[in-house]
Order: structure tokens, then C-alpha cells, then sequence
């Protein structure tokens, strides 16, 4: 391809509503335009990066087996119904009634889908195991799209859908789409880490996600020092802590004037402690119940934890109407001691770091005032335990007890086994050997293609732009003629171009007539992997200067090296 005739509208300045460095670059390098929030274009760099994916993707999961489908993108109402999605999804789907008033949505996914074709067309036990796939493009109408093409509403995806006929044949084909995709993210170029994870909207019983380690990763998650556990932060478990003992000294309570400090850092620094002598006291509504929640102050609270704790679908913190009816006041000194009688009583629970706290200082149910020196069991009622909150640096592995680190990461793939949980309700069966009818097992498998863009420029980048690996690279090589206003080296460039072209090497051929600077300077902001150099004083030697752009090492050679070098690539 000639740099002439390729769209790539390159900027000079940072577009002011992108964030985060892979926002940035794309933008700057003409990979990808917005045309609304969360909704992008994507150019023609961009497309040959997504080819580039979905060919290594199609060639991982044929290898298993699988086979490729295409559905439809809008869906009825019906079979979401059948799912019991329709009302629970939320608005992040997005629903319209068509001219003779059907309800439809726009798929943000293809559970339901693949299932009803799958219910249709299969009946016997011998047509499984069975996974089918597609690649396309999914809407969810996020409530804040940010960060590009990592939080999006409309994006390309790979979703696949293996049905199987008991739960050891699915958990062998969750175990092969597993390693499919541990094999597809190492051939993208990609440092990741597959980690246990909450199943979410989708359901199910067993989860993973791959996550791409990056500074600007959404998602935190934790990973054994020792051993090969990792899980996100919201699902890595946390072991009880030994209680403190009977024999243990405990100051009495007492009761501190804290006039204008509410939060957490303003007591502690009042006090002159720090925040994990501190109790936070949560006041939530989980389905009618008001139940509060004790985390130590330097603790996040895990309510995805709370929510399966409780059993319930749904919780949010209490409004200060609720809090006051529960408590006497308002957030800010709210405490489990002293609670004014209710009917029914206030429900306390507390993560088990709390039990292992010597004294700690909690809202006192009193306006401007705290209490010091609280003892679980003497100061209050025992609470019920459990573990409430987010895993973090230092925590001990739920394993092997080796101390976890933390890093960020950004959720390239997702894996669940689901089990009969759309299967059962939609009546997706077959016949076993002996005639009877059984729901199928399935798995769900989903790869965010587009996001993997923006995940690969996330974590292969530096000062002057985006340094792509060379498996999904728009090109390998760029060259740059130095002099366009030479006929030798523009002759050179083409016999050149011509040459690797041949050999199957993929080349962008930069014949702008701009100043060498200029061309330099694109090369490295679009991030292709080599760019040879041609100058009138090389020509007229023989020879070529190839830099690699990862390592920014230069190399001088002849034509002929330069060819045998990138074609042995």
C-alpha cells in the first residue's frame, strides 16, 4: 500500500476528550474516528488490525472444533422472555418497538439466540458435544462510555456457545476454549493473566476472565507471588482471620466528640489513629431489608459478596431517610451500638476482619460523636461473618497463603460454564440413548476483538506512539524514501517495495513527498514494527537502514540481507 492513497488522518494534537493512551493514539494515528459516544469508526489501519485478530481467533477455535455462525443483531422480545432476561438485563439493553409493534432489542449478547437455533435444529444425544461461534458487532448501552474503545457501546465481539449432554462433557469443553484462548491472546502479543471472576449478567457457576495487565486497566485484580492463583478483586476470596481471644485487653468504650468529621480520613486524623482502627458502618437496602455492613476502615466493601451473602439480585446503600429510621441519624456517625429498637431489628454483618480488630472506633448513633475502643460481642451483638470485601496487595493467597499482588488489568476474554441455566427455561433438550428428554449443558465463551486494540496499544506503546506486536500489525514494514525529489532513491523505494511486496511481506510505502522528519515522525505514531530508510548516499552504496520500532535498534544492510532478514520473520 502506498501512504498516498491510504486514508490515515494523522493528528498533531491529543483530541481533548481522550483519556487514557490507547484513546489518544488511535485517534492520533488515524486508526479509529467517533461518531458518538461510545460508537466508532474504525479506518482502514484499524480494519487490518481487526482482520489480523479475528484470523488468529478463527484459526484457534476451528482447531477445537467449533464452527462459525452469523446471527442476527436485533432480537425479539420473545426468546429474552423465555430467558427470564428481558426485565433483569437492565438498560444497558437497548430495547424499540418495530412498525407493527414488536418489542426487539439490540443483541449486547447471544445467549438466547443461539440457544433457539440450537433447540430447533438438535434433538439427538450422537449431534453433541456442538460449539458454535460468530464475530460481530454487540450493543449495550453503557450509562458512561469512556476510555475509546475500552468501554464502548457498540464494539465487535467473538461470542461462542458450546451445548453438551452432562456437566463433565461441558466442563471438557470449557477446559479446551481455556486453552484456546490462553493460545489466542500469547499469539496477539499480549502479557495477560487468566483470573477467577464473578459470572455476572450472564449467570452460570464457573468463570473466568483474561485479562491484559495495563496501568489504565478498569478491572483490579490480584495474582499469587507463589503459586499460579489469580482472580479479580471482587471475586478472589478472603480467609477468616483467627478472632481475637478471650484473653485480650480492651479498653472501655468511650465516646469522642467529632463535630464536623463524618468520613473515615477526617476521624482518623482527628483521633490520630489510622484508618485501620476505624469500623465503617453501611447502612443497606437489599430487597426491602435494611441490613447493616462493618468493614475495617481501610477495606473496601465487596458487594458483589453482599449480594450472595444475602441471596438477593439487587442492593443499594440505604437513602438517609432509611438510614435515619434505622439508626437514629445520618450517615456520617452511624455505629452497631446503641441502635434504637426496630421492628424488624437492623440485621448486622461484618467481614471477619472485624473480629480480629482489638477496639475500633465506629459512629457512635449520636450527631458529632464516635466511639472508641468497640469490641464485637461486648459493645454490640456478635455479628454474622463473612467474607465481605475486596481483595488486596498483601492479603494472603487463598491457596498456598503467599502474600497477592495487585495489578490493573483490561478484560480482553471472558469464559463461563452456564451449565442448564438458559437451556432448561427455553427447553433447548435432546434424547438421550434411552429416549428420555434432557436439557442441554452449555458453556459461553466471549473475546472483545475491537477491545484488544485498544488493550495491545495500552500495554505496547511509548513517548512517540504505538509500537504494535508483529501478529496483528496493520503492516510490518513501512518504508520511508528519504528524498523524493531524487529519482534514484524514489527508483530504489519502488524496485524495493516491489521486491518485499513478492516475498509476501506485508509493506507501507510512504511516497509522500514530505521532509524525512515528517515521515520518521508518522512511522513511529502508527506503531509498524520495522521501517527501513533509504538515502540517496545508501542507494548510491547498496544499502538500507532497518529499525526495529520496539527496540529502536538499526541495523545497515544490503538489499539483499534486508529481504532474507524480514522474510525469515
Amino acid at each position: 500500500m502506498r501512504m498516498s492513497r491510504l486514508h490515515v488522518p494523522t493528528l498533531k494534537e491529543v483530541p481533548k476528550d481522550a483519556e487514557v493512551i490507547s484513546h489518544q493514539l488511535l485517534v492520533r494515528g488515524g486508526y479509529v474516528r467517533k461518531l458518538a459516544a461510545g460508537v466508532y469508526d474504525f479506518l482502514p489501519l484499524a480494519a487490518r488490525v481487526l482482520r489480523k485478530v479475528e484470523s488468529i481467533v478463527r484459526e484457534e477455535l476451528d482447531a477445537t472444533g467449533a464452527q462459525e455462525v452469523r446471527l442476527p443483531v436485533v432480537q425479539p422480545a420473545e426468546i429474552w422472555e423465555e430467558s427470564g432476561r428481558w426485565k433483569f438485563y437492565g438498560p444497558e439493553l437497548l430495547r424499540f418497538v418495530d412498525r407493527k409493534g414488536g418489542s426487539f432489542c439490540l443483541g449486547p449478547t447471544h445467549e438466547e439466540v443461539m440457544v433457539d437455533l440450537v433447540r430447533r435444529d438438535v434433538r439427538s444425544w450422537r449431534a453433541l458435544p456442538l460449539n458454535l461461534y460468530q464475530i460481530q458487532i454487540k450493543f449495550r448501552d453503557e450509562i458512561r462510555p469512556r476510555a475509546g474503545l475500552m468501554r464502548g457501546r457498540e464494539f465487535l465481539m467473538k461470542d461462542a456457545y458450546s451445548f453438551d449432554v452432562d456437566e463433565a462433557a461441558a466442563l471438557r469443553s470449557y477446559d479446551a476454549m481455556y486453552g484456546a484462548y490462553q493460545r489466542i491472546f500469547s499469539r496477539c502479543g499480549l502479557d495477560f493473566r487468566a483470573v477467577e471472576a464473578d459470572t455476572g449478567a450472564i449467570g452460570g457457576s464457573r468463570s473466568h476472565e483474561f485479562q491484559v495487565l495495563a496501568e489504565n486497566g478498569e478491572d483490579a485484580i490480584v495474582s499469587c507471588t507463589a503459586c499460579d492463583f489469580a482472580a479479580n478483586v471482587e471475586q478472589a476470596e478472603i480467609k477468616a482471620i483467627a478472632p481475637l481471644g478471650a484473653d485480650a485487653v480492651v479498653p472501655a468504650a468511650e465516646l469522642i466528640a467529632t463535630p464536623k468529621e463524618r468520613t473515615i480520613d477526617e476521624v482518623a486524623a482527628r483521633l490520630g489513629v489510622t484508618a485501620a482502627v476505624c469500623i465503617k458502618s453501611l447502612v443497606f437496602d437489599a430487597d426491602g431489608e435494611t441490613v447493616m455492613v462493618l468493614v475495617r476502615g481501610d477495606h473496601e466493601i465487596n458487594e458483589i459478596k453482599l449480594k450472595k451473602l444475602l441471596g438477593v439480585a439487587e442492593i443499594a446503600l440505604a437513602s438517609e431517610e432509611k438510614v435515619k429510621a434505622a439508626t437514629g441519624v445520618a450517615p456520617g456517625f452511624v455505629g452497631p451500638v446503641d441502635l434504637p429498637a426496630t421492628t424488624p431489628a437492623v440485621r448486622i454483618l461484618a467481614d471477619f476482619a472485624i473480629a480480629a480488630m482489638p477496639g475500633g472506633v465506629v459512629g457512635a448513633n449520636v450527631v458529632g460523636h464516635h466511639r472508641t475502643s468497640v469490641l464485637p460481642g461486648r459493645d454490640f451483638p456478635t455479628p454474622q461473618y463473612a467474607d465481605l470485601r475486596m481483595a488486596q496487595a498483601g492479603d494472603p493467597c487463598p491457596r498456598c497463603d503467599a502474600p497477592l499482588a495487585a495489578f490493573r488489568g483490561i478484560e480482553v476474554g471472558h469464559v463461563f460454564y452456564l451449565g442448564t441455566k438458559y437451556s432448561a427455561p427455553m427447553g433447548c433438550n435432546y434424547l438421550d440413548e434411552q429416549g428420555r428428554d434432557q436439557p442441554m449443558v452449555m458453556g459461553c465463551y466471549g473475546i472483545g476483538v475491537s477491545r484488544i486494540l485498544a488493550a495491545a496499544v495500552e500495554q505496547n506503546h511509548d513517548a512517540d506512539g504505538i509500537i504494535w506486536p508483529e501478529s496483528i500489525a496493520p503492516y510490518q514494514v513501512t518504508l520511508l524514501p528519504l528524498q523524493m525529489n531524487k529519482p534514484e532513491v524514489v527508483d530504489a523505494a519502488e524496485a524495493l517495495y516491489s521486491r518485499l511486496s513478492a516475498a509476501g511481506i506485508e509493506v507501507l510505502l510512504d511516497d509522500r513527498n514530505e521532509r524525512a522528519g515528517a515521515k520518521f515522525k508518522d512511522a513511529e505514531l502508527l506503531g509498524i514494527p520495522w521501517s527501513v530508510a533509504l538515502g540517496a548516499r545508501g542507494v548510491e552504496r547498496g544499502v538500507v537502514e532497518l529499525k526495529n520500532r520496539r527496540t529502536r535498534e538499526t541495523l545497515e544492510l544490503s538489499i539483499d540481507d534486508l529481504v532474507a532478514q524480514l522474510s525469515a520473520r
